[in-house]
């Protein structure tokens, strides 16, 4: 019998090892059944016949554990075997609705109502110890695994690989491939984002928990569908502190998810104390949105691994938790929290009370969020916040206190003997406050020191002064140890070599007799940056001497426009001009020219300014005020700083000078028409905003500091490819020191030299694995719009060539140049403004195609740009970049190249940032996408309606009969977008104010 390497070979793999069985011969009803003994983890197999299309749910199992738990309440409700019959119908319904307005979360966490039979209860979790009839109703829930169930009311052959569901109530689905079959993990992402409709009943938001694409090698998941919106986050252990997953001497390297994460008892663990379903109310706006959430694998890890430590070792232990910017740590710190109240060792509770320190609003409010979804908030969670806050919550019986690192010392003080009880201290980047004094006040005023307690009547005898002296010194160098009534768990991203030592885990002392430390439980920054949850800052970290010498270079090449070289560079690098005037106008030309004319985040890039002083940000404010009124350009600049400032003969605010008050800045930021904020030791650490794009930093930094700092770039966002820093202080040798403890990387700026672009380009044109014709083809298709089905044949012919022509060294040579290629030119791209435009084809060709290319040896595991990327959002900054391309050689050609050619865009981009505005206040609420529809309105739609020659001919010639002519147009125009874009066309055919608002938007765009 030969080995089945296709996708039902995988399904079956799973199946057996889930279900003891194959799972392809089930019988359908079950419904009179009781639970038969079977094999695998405890699962059973399903029949897909049982699937209910309508309500969403496996009908026959949900009838099963009904009557096997609640018989006397299922009996009441008096349903008939026919699919017909009206008090089935009802129950279903009831159940379906329920799901659909709470969640099934909260559906199988509490059980419904229904008339006229009461309560039923949907979900038995995980019994207490001792308790036998708990014991005996978990054992009873129904865990199942169904292949290739159909969902579809409307097509029927449309089928799911595999389905899991509880007690009928859908939980997960699975999208299977097998690299075997030269189908990976991508092309399951994309059968999700493609055919699996979200308006179908199992695909609405919060019906299921989770959504699985499953290969050999990867797996990722996704909490909503939104067709191409949907993201699809990886649920990977890890590999050489980077992406992926290790090789399995077992089996296939992704067999974690079905034999660790979903048997019965972690997936119990999940649903009660992990996954949910979260509100965050937009303060601006008013607006409620609702996001569904489930642990990634290292915050499944890090909570599971320290209530495990907790379990067997009690109280008194410390804990290092070095995760990474992007690794959720607000939810690992709620649900660790939530989770330590309650833990036992040897029978008995380790914690009365939790103590949470940070500084951070977001984790506060999330940790509520959590407990809220267990238990009543108010009696359980304490805010520590005025002196004695702390004292009278630990006596009260609060079972969480959040505080704030800058307010806990104050409150220790007031903090009595607290020594008969014991504490858990989860810390939020533990660096900040609580190395030397913080650590050791908490020490102090939370336990006796080292069992010494005094006498009530001690304070009335006469004691000698140098006895007092001496006492309160003893006091003070106990209180610098650790407590043994607490246990520390301090989660930061970039520990210092103190709080290591501190909280770290010793390891064995090395030849010269010195301890190192090491982490409890890791999630490196090299694993954020290759997963895509942070951007690479040091990949375009470009020192200003670096950045002056690449532009330089372009001056000695014929491809490009010589009178274009940076004036202003020159004159600061070159004479030594440090002005703070002239540093401005690099900055802003800058931002305009590689950042705002490039389309960066979907055209709504913001940049920081990092300030040496206060002075230094007042005078930066002034000069980009200035500059930016010169440019005419639409755009601001706010300034940040504490306090007050003496400046031009009077004191200087924040609120003074940017004309709103300080608790704005962070949500102004995020509007036009300010994209620049200008700090002086403010929103350096801790300020986490996806739109920072651009970094111009004119202050020393080293160490820890310099990595916080340039860390703001890193936060990702749906349309972020890159980000970029200018620095006019450090140097390259500083900057990678700093970072080499946390993630090691290459500087581009050091190994970038415009010329070898030409040399490499020749090399692999010289491999002919694509051809001049190809190359051309791709590109105008990529750029129109085309789908992947027009894409990938040219990418499947030049994998074909790349296989079939090059031998294994010559793959490797290819390969490798490819990378460096795309590598330096995306580099080149954000400091030169005007680059080669065969450069750029060339750069979107192979960008695509390197993710297809077969590895001739193990490789990195990060993610391909094709992996991740937002395709419409890079499609229109790759558009961008060909306009930029195309401006340059038209500007060669012309007899008198125009100066500063990026004025002229600028009322254009203000009018796109008007109307995607326009737009979003009217019908941001009918799309999920509506910066995509705006941008294809304008885009796409608008130049198809002037394009018609009718119309054009009315204007002409008939000017009043042109409205007419231009309805008709469009109308023709909106009939091609039925295949391309149903939910437009939708709205277009059905919605007279959306369709009105369309016309009048293409009109006037198009009647000049």
């Amino acid at each position: 019998m030969s080995t089945d390497t296709t996708e039902k070979g995988m399904e079956t793999l799973i199946m057996r090892y889930m279900t003891g069985t194959d799972g392809i011969d089930v019988k359908p009803d079950v419904m009179g059944q009781t639970l038969a003994p079977h094999g695998g983890t405890g699962y059973l197999a399903g029949s897909a016949k049982n699937y209910d299309r309508a309500h969403a749910l496996d009908v026959q199992q949900l009838f099963a554990f009904l009557r096997a738990t609640q018989p006397d309440a299922f009996n009441k409700l008096a349903i008939a075997a026919d699919a017909r019959d009206i008090n089935r119908l009802k129950f279903l319904t009831r159940i379906s609705s329920e799901i659909g307005k709470r969640g099934v979360i909260d559906v199988l966490r509490k059980g419904i109502d229904h008339h006229p039979a009461g309560h039923f209860d949907l979900f038995y979790g995980t019994p207490s110890e001792g308790n036998a009839k708990a014991q005996a109703l978990h054992a009873l829930n129904r865990f199942v695994i169904t292949r290739q169930f159909a969902y579809s009311l409307n097509e029927a052959r449309r089928a799911v690989d595999l389905g899991l569901f509880i007690n009928g109530l859908p939980i997960a689905t699975f999208e299977l491939k097998n690299s075997l079959t030269k189908q990976t993990v991508e092309d399951a992402v994309e059968q999700y984002r493609r055919d699996r409709d979200s308006r179908e009943k199992l695909f609405e938001f919060g019906r299921c928990v989770v959504h699985f694409a499953v290969d050999d090698s990867e797996v990722r998941m996704c909490t909503e569908l939104k067709g191409k919106a949907s993201w699809f986050l990886p649920l990977n252990k890890g590999y050489n502190d980077g992406a992926g997953n290790p090789v399995n001497p077992q089996g296939l390297k992704t067999d974690y998810l079905w034999k660790e994460l979903l048997t019965p008892a972690s997936l119990t663990d999940i649903l009660e104390n992990y996954a949910q379903i979260v509100q965050v109310k937009n303060v601006k706006t008013g607006k409620k949105k609702y996001s569904q959430v489930f642990p990634r694998y290292h915050q499944l890890g890090v909570v599971r691994l320290a209530l495990r430590h907790v379990r067997e070792h009690g109280v008194g232990k410390r804990y290092l938790i070095q995760h990474s910017a992007g690794s959720g740590k607000s939810n690992s710190i709620a649900w660790l929290a939530h989770q330590l109240i309650g833990v036992k060792h040897n029978e008995k509770e380790v914690f009365d009370s939790v103590i949470v320190v940070t500084d951070r609003r977001i984790l506060d409010d999330q940790i509520q969020k959590t407990i809220k979804q267990f238990m009543q908030v108010g009696a359980t969670v304490g805010h520590a916040v005025r002196s004695g806050d702390l004292r009278k919550f630990i006596q009260d019986g609060k079972k969480i206190i959040v505080s704030t690192v800058q307010k806990f010392p104050s409150i220790l003080d007031e903090i009595g003997d607290q020594g008969g009880k014991t504490f858990a201290i989860v810390i939020d980047e533990a660096h900040s406050s609580q190395g030397g004094k913080t650590s050791a006040a908490m020490s102090k005023a939370l336990g006796a020191e080292d069992g010494e307690k005094n006498d009530a009547g001690d304070t009335d005898n006469e004691t000698d002064p140098e006895d007092t002296i001496n006492e309160a010194l003893e006091k003070r160098i106990a209180a610098r140890k650790m407590l043994t009534n607490a246990s520390y768990f301090a989660f930061t991203a970039t520990p210092k070599s103190k709080t290591l030592e501190m909280f770290g885990e010793p390891l064995p002392s090395d030849t010269e007799g010195k301890v190192k430390h090491r982490p409890f439980h890791s999630y490196t920054m090299k694993q954020a940056v290759e997963e895509r949850f942070i951007l690479d800052v040091l990949k375009t970290y470009t020192p200003v001497d670096s950045y002056y010498k690449l532009v330089k270079k372009t001056e000695d090449d014929p491809e490009f426009d010589t009178k274009r070289a940076k004036k202003k560079l020159r004159r600061y690098v070159e004479s030594h001009e440090h002005a703070i005037g002239l540093k401005a106008e690099i900055m802003v030309d800058h931002f305009h020219e590689q950042v705002l004319a490039a389309g960066k985040i979907g055209g709504q890039a913001r940049a920081m300014v990092v300030c040496t002083s206060i002075a230094r940000a007042v005078q930066y404010f002034h000069a980009f005020k200035t500059y930016l009124l010169e440019r005419k350009s639409p755009y601001q600049a706010i300034v940040a700083f504490s306090g007050e400032h003496e400046y031009g003969g009077g004191k200087v605010s924040e609120a003074s000078l940017n004309g709103f008050a300080s608790g704005e800045i962070a949500d102004k930021i995020q509007t036009d028409p300010y994209r620049f904020l200008i700090c002086a030791d403010k929103f350096q650490t801790g300020y986490d905003e996806p739109l920072l794009h651009t970094m111009y930093v004119d202050k020393t930094l080293s160490g820890i500091k310099a990595v916080q700092t340039l860390s703001r770039l890193n936060r990702a966002h749906p349309q972020k490819h890159d980000c970029f820093v200018l620095d006019f202080q450090n140097n390259s040798e500083g900057i990678m020191l700093a970072f080499q403890d946390y993630y090691r990387t290459t500087l581009l700026s050091e190994e970038s030299d415009p010329n070898k672009l030409h040399d490499l380009k020749a090399a692999l044109d010289g491999a002919q694995v694509y051809s001049p014709e190809q190359v051309v083809q791709f590109v105008a298709l990529f750029l129109a719009g085309a789908e992947r089905d027009r894409l990938d044949p040219i990418l499947d012919a030049c994998v074909a060539a790349y296989t079939n022509t090059l031998d294994e060294d010559q793959q490797i040579d290819f390969k490798g140049k490819a990378k460096v290629f795309c590598r330096t030119y995306d580099f080149l791209a954000s400091v030169i403004p005007h680059t080669n435009r065969e450069w750029e084809k060339l750069s979107i060709l192979l960008n695509l195609l390197l993710p297809k290319l077969p590895a001739p040896k193990e490789e990195d595991l990060a993610m391909g740009i094709i992996d991740a990327i937002d395709m419409d959002s890079y499609r229109v900054e790759k558009k961008a970049v060909m306009k930029i391309a195309l401006a340059d050689s038209d500007a060669e050609i012309e007899p008198i190249p125009t100066e500063g050619g990026g004025h002229k865009g600028q009322p254009e981009l203000d009018r796109l940032s008007n109307i995607l505005k326009t737009f979003n206040d009217n019908f941001g609420t009918l799309f999920t996408d509506g910066d995509r529809v705006a941008k294809r309105i304008r885009e796409d739609i608008a130049p198809k309606v002037a394009a018609d020659l009718a119309y054009r001919n009315a204007k002409e010639n008939t000017p009043h009969t042109a409205r007419m002519a231009h309805d008709q147009a469009l109308g023709k125009v909106m009939q091609i977008l039925l295949k391309e874009d149903t939910q437009v066309y939708k709205q277009f055919v059905e919605n007279d104010s959306f369709r009105r608002f369309v016309g009048d938007m293409v009109y006037a765009m198009t009647s000049q």
